[in-house]
């Protein structure tokens, strides 16, 4: 039986935990930063009868790695690698597994090498695999380069992805810019990227980059594909409200004209000629608005697939899961899920 750890205990490890449980895995302890929710059963989340397993403060996650030494650790908190770096460091310093929803962390090395290879390096050491999944998984990335195994050339991939920044708490909110003025969206996201390539790898060098989630994906596709990078750049603009919108997330309305969250392009052009385009659009929906994920191959032939309205949230977390078995078998160090084999359902994990 595979032994669990969630870290993070909000609205993804509602799914993440269940799904573990349900495929046969056993949830031994589970932690988050909020102290309103320690000692709490965490089937005050995943729902059904007491499960005798209480959340603790992250105070304690450490000593009970060491302690209890489980086969994989669930990290679901934040966005950005910067801030889920302590965690991951701690799993690969005790030599403990470890995945992660963390968007950057999906192929890190491309937006802040300094954190990977500081986190490869202490994984090789304690013989351990950390490595990030989830939704990009498969709709931004594995699902397009099966695609391209059905194309005779290729000379541009398009992708286009739709998210409501409602349903993964209030980091992601924060880091799409919803609720600030157009001011505020300018001078604290968009004029990161009105820089040179030179200045923009200076930035990424030490460890400060802000990626939109495309950067990562692209940099995932390129190496799937085999692809050389000669340029990437991002340009970031805002979402604006058309009427005023309450979100309870950010716990405000945000007042017209205001930005509900940022539409992210991310250029990529590489030696072999082929360019990605990609694009993410993260915000906070009206009553109108769904996800979508919208990717087109243009070559010969050219292909165009549509997924309306999926269920990123439980997509993310059910690719998480059936990912364990292969995060487990992976090799030690930052092992990027391109170098896996391609994402299956698992009956058991």
């Amino acid at each position: 039986m595979t032994k669990v750890v969630q870290y993070g205990c909000g609205k993804m490890s509602v799914y993440t935990m269940r799904y573990c449980i349900e495929k046969g895995a056993k949830i031994i302890g589970a932690f988050d930063i909020d102290k309103s929710k320690h000692g709490h059963d965490i089937s005050s989340l995943t729902g059904g009868e007491k499960y005798g397993v209480t959340i603790q403060g992250v105070e304690e996650f450490e000593n009970f790695l060491l302690k209890k030494k489980p086969d994989i650790v669930i990290v679901t908190t934040m966005s950005l690698i910067e801030d889920v770096k302590d965690s991951l460091l701690i799993c690969a310093k005790c030599g403990v597994n470890a995945i992660t929803t963390c968007e950057e962390a999906f192929f890190p090395a491309n937006s802040n090498p300094k954190v990977f290879k500081k986190i490869d390096k202490l994984a090789k050491e304690n013989g351990c695999t950390i490595c990030g999944s989830g939704y990009q998984d498969v709709f931004w990335g594995n699902l397009i380069t099966v695609l391209a195994g059905a194309t005779q050339s290729i000379k541009k991939i398009r992708g286009k992805s739709s998210y409501n920044v409602e349903d993964y708490g209030i980091a992601l909110a924060r880091a799409h810019g919803a609720g600030l003025t157009l001011k505020e969206f300018d001078e604290q996201v968009a004029s990161v990227d009105k820089i040179s390539d030179e200045e923009r790898q200076k930035i990424i060098n030490s460890g400060k980059y802000l990626p939109s989630y495309m950067w990562n994906v692209n940099g995932w596709l390129a190496s799937q594909l085999g692809l050389h990078i000669k340029r990437q750049y991002q340009n970031c603009v805002p979402q604006i409200a058309k009427s005023k919108i309450y979100s309870s997330t950010l716990n405000m309305t945000i007042p017209k004209g205001n930005a509900t969250g940022m539409s992210a392009v991310v250029t990529t052009e590489t030696e072999e000629g082929i360019t990605l385009e990609t694009e993410c659009i993260g915000k906070v929906y009206d009553k109108t608005e769904f996800d979508c994920n919208d990717w087109t191959i243009e070559g010969e032939p050219s292909t165009r697939v549509v997924i309306e309205k999926p269920s990123t949230v439980e997509l993310t977390c059910a690719t998480i899961v059936n990912r364990i078995p292969d995060v487990i078998s992976a090799p030690a160090g930052y092992y990027t899920t391109e170098k896996m084999i391609k994402n299956e359902f698992r009956k058991k994990v």
